[in-house]
């Protein structure tokens, strides 16, 4: 786990040094205007929609994480080091693309790996622990860039912004090598990592977090012929609404966290200047990874996620009331720690949908990274909620997200009493006909 908190950390610093960049010339220097800075960022989300599916869909076909993953890194490491050599707007347009192209093969492909490991209820803590990525590289990643941004301008000819990139793309590459010899595989292959008997313990327990006959009797009938062929889990996810429901739930989600892509923005707000602004960022995400880990947990104990959810979300929207009454610097700085924690109920639901769409197991990993991947639209509209033009009060931007943070929680509330219902009809079909103990859906 450590290890891919690690990388993902890695992963959302090489995504979002933009917005730091953007405190110390990195506008100014590639020439950028109008929206050109909203273009670039959401650029990246292009090719992150676009290889999403198809790489979770060969690492399913590859079955092995700890090369696939590593190799990536290595690509997209180098991609933000050739962003610190970017003289225009073209050139780092094309860059972003290609990284959010190469990026795209983590996230579901984490999570997928995660899924094959741990059962339904240990899964919301584990996916927290790789969130919790998002939550640390927002926090050290201001630090970092705080310390570069002050101590590397000009040296050896390059602005301090260029070195960001140069730093921060040189360190995955590095982490890459080494978590070739740490990453596993899945229990199915991880023959250097498992005795027989472990890896037969852990295919075990799996099985028994399917807990429905028919669909474990199908598992056995086809593992060597359909069912883990990759046509056939797209085939399934695609004609799944319950994908498509929980895809456009967290595009929704998405769209209400986007300033999580602005946050040293909104911090600037405040009148400080780069280098106290970056520091200030840092612990309201310190505060969030605290929130996010004892709701994650808490939501795994109890085996419940819609309140979980809903109750983050329901705090992020006074955060965003409170930020859009004022311009007083204690209460939008409160507002900051309010909007960070919001990404508990992000994790609470990533462990809703992986839950939601477990079975049959070639459907898994197409599922999550179709959810994923639309939702992905929502990092390309939300790209472009916060312009320059209607700061430093930013009353549209924050009104728009208080929307889809309601209709996040409306969907969510759709959704939850649909999984009642299918667990309603399981009973039934158990008490009526006298069948073995059917799946049920984490409500």
């Amino acid at each position: 786990m450590s290890i891919l908190m690690l990388i993902y950390i890695l992963n959302y610093i090489d995504r979002n040094n933009a917005s730091a960049a953007r405190l110390r010339g990195f506008e100014e220097d590639l020439r950028l205007e109008g929206s050109q800075f909203a273009n670039v960022l959401s650029i990246l989300y292009i090719g992150y929609i676009l290889m999403q599916i198809p790489s979770n869909m060969f690492l399913n076909y590859f079955g092995k994480p700890s090369k696939y993953l590593p190799y990536c890194m290595i690509v997209w490491g180098g991609l933000s080091v050739c962003t610190g050599f970017a003289t225009g707007y073209i050139g780092v347009l094309s860059i972003r693309f290609f990284l959010g192209f190469v990026e795209a093969a983590f996230f579901p492909g984490a999570l997928f790996l995660l899924s094959k490991w741990y059962k339904r209820n240990e899964l919301s803590q584990r996916t927290a622990f790789l969130s919790i990525g998002i939550l640390l590289s927002n926090a050290f990643g201001s630090l970092i860039a705080s310390g570069i941004l002050d101590i590397m301008d000009g040296v050896l000819g390059f602005s301090a912004w260029r070195w960001l990139f140069f730093v921060e793309g040189m360190t995955t590459i590095l982490v890459a090598f080494l978590s070739m010899f740490i990453l596993p595989d899945f229990p199915e292959n991880s023959s250097n990592w498992l005795s027989p008997s472990e890896k037969a313990v852990a295919l075990e327990r799996m099985a028994e977090d399917i807990g429905h006959e028919e669909d474990r009797t199908l598992t056995d009938g086809m593992e060597s012929k359909e069912l883990h062929v990759w046509w056939h889990g797209l085939r399934l996810a695609i004609g799944d609404w319950k994908v498509w429901w929980l895809a456009a739930t967290l595009t929704c989600m998405t769209i209400s966290l986007s300033f999580n892509a602005y946050f040293p923005t909104l911090s600037a707000t405040m009148g400080y200047g780069p280098n106290i602004t970056l520091l200030l960022c840092v612990p309201p995400w310190l505060f969030a990874t605290g929130v996010a880990l004892a709701i994650s947990w808490h939501s795994d104990q109890t085996e419940e996620r819609f309140r979980h959810i809903s109750l983050s979300l329901s705090i992020v929207i006074v955060g965003f009331v409170l930020a859009l009454s004022t311009m007083n610097t204690v209460v939008r700085y409160l507002s900051l720690f309010l909007m960070a924690q919001s990404y508990a109920g992000f994790i609470c639901f990533l462990a809703w949908a992986s839950g939601s769409v477990s079975h049959p197991p070639a459907k898994r990993p197409v599922a999550l990274a179709l959810i994923n991947c639309i939702s992905q639209f929502g990092n390309v509209m939300g790209s472009y909620v916060w312009p320059s033009s209607w700061g430093p009060t930013y009353n549209t931007s924050y009104s728009i997200c208080i929307f889809m943070a309601v209709l996040s929680m409306a969907m969510c509330l759709v959704f939850r009493c649909h999984l009642a219902w299918l667990n309603h009809k399981s009973e039934k079909l158990e008490a009526e006909f006298g069948l073995g103990k059917r799946y049920r859906y984490t409500l």
